[in-house]
């Protein structure tokens, strides 16, 4: 499509005046002049009749000003939706997040995301840290949410928020009434927790391997509801994250038991190949989270 000759022969027959034509264009009078003759050439026509005093458009001239007005229009029009479409949020992005997360964590990010980015379509994909890893290596998700890090060297890990854990017993564990307890209080107790894979779990078994634990026995639930519905009902122990029993502490439900001079802290952290670092939606997620959560200076 010869744009340039188009808008040059528009705007001449509007001002009817080579020299002004150039100035509003930028051009040269001869650049002017060639891009009506070329278009002449193209067409076959005389697009104006020239005088020392007159520039009148001719007929065929009329019909290729109709038309060329239309073409130019749309041409712009499409170049503006194509800018636009380019430059704006929108399409499909998958993202994967831990159980944790995904379930008490991610949620306040979603709504921002679908209020700031209303034409993003958000997919969300729930399971443990090893599954979310596996499903970022495969590219089965955009961006994922994990707890702890991961030792994928193929993967890009950045840390956005620290998160506490607590250990929690049901309101009649004869440690709940405790002001404080010690590691010694903690032996031979049994325990509920989530799956191998689980970054909680993880985290559990470090605790137990450090303080020289000994468990009285071990139930295994793949969910941190299910958990937390079998230590209200049971006389188990589990370690979980602050975000998870933050509503059932309030409500009375579980009790968090103070461990003397320990606390309990991990980093929970995105992840993505670097191939998908340069992708717009992947891009916009990380700037909206953090934003939510800025991270350490």
């Amino acid at each position: 499509m010869h744009y340039d000759a188009l808008k040059t022969f528009v705007t001449l027959a509007e001002v009817k005046n080579f020299t002004k034509t150039a100035e509003i264009l930028l051009m040269s009078q001869p650049s002017v002049s060639l891009h009506v003759k070329n278009l002449e050439k193209e067409f076959q026509t005389t697009l104006f009749l020239r005088s020392p005093k007159l520039l009148q458009i001719t007929p065929t001239g009329e019909i290729l000003y109709d038309r060329a007005k239309r073409m130019i229009t749309i041409y712009e029009q499409t170049r503006q939706d194509i800018l636009e479409h380019h430059n704006s949020i929108k399409g499909v992005l998958k993202i994967g997040a831990s159980f944790t997360i995904g379930e008490y964590i991610l949620p306040a990010l979603l709504i921002d995301l679908q209020k700031e980015y209303p034409e993003l379509e958000l997919q969300v994909l729930i399971g443990n840290t090893d599954e979310i890893v596996k499903s970022v290596r495969m590219y089965q998700v955009d961006i994922g949410l994990i707890e702890g890090q991961t030792n994928e060297k193929e993967l890009s890990v950045h840390a956005f928020m620290e998160d506490e854990l607590f250990i929690v017993s049901s309101n009649h564990h004869e440690l709940a009434h405790k002001q404080e307890v010690t590691v010694s209080d903690l032996q031979s107790q049994p325990w509920v927790t989530r799956e191998v894979g689980s970054g909680t779990r993880e985290y559990l078994n470090h605790v137990i391997r450090s303080n020289g634990l000994k468990v009285k026995s071990l139930l295994t639930i793949s969910s941190n509801q299910g958990i937390k519905e079998t230590i209200i009902k049971g006389e188990g122990l589990s370690l979980l994250s602050r975000s998870v029993i933050e509503r059932d502490v309030q409500h009375n439900n579980l009790t968090m038991i103070k461990l003397k001079n320990k606390s309990f802290n991990r980093t929970l952290s995105y992840i993505y190949s670097p191939i998908l670092q340069d992708k717009k939606n992947v891009k916009t997620f990380i700037n909206v989270l953090n934003r939510k959560w800025p991270p350490h200076s």
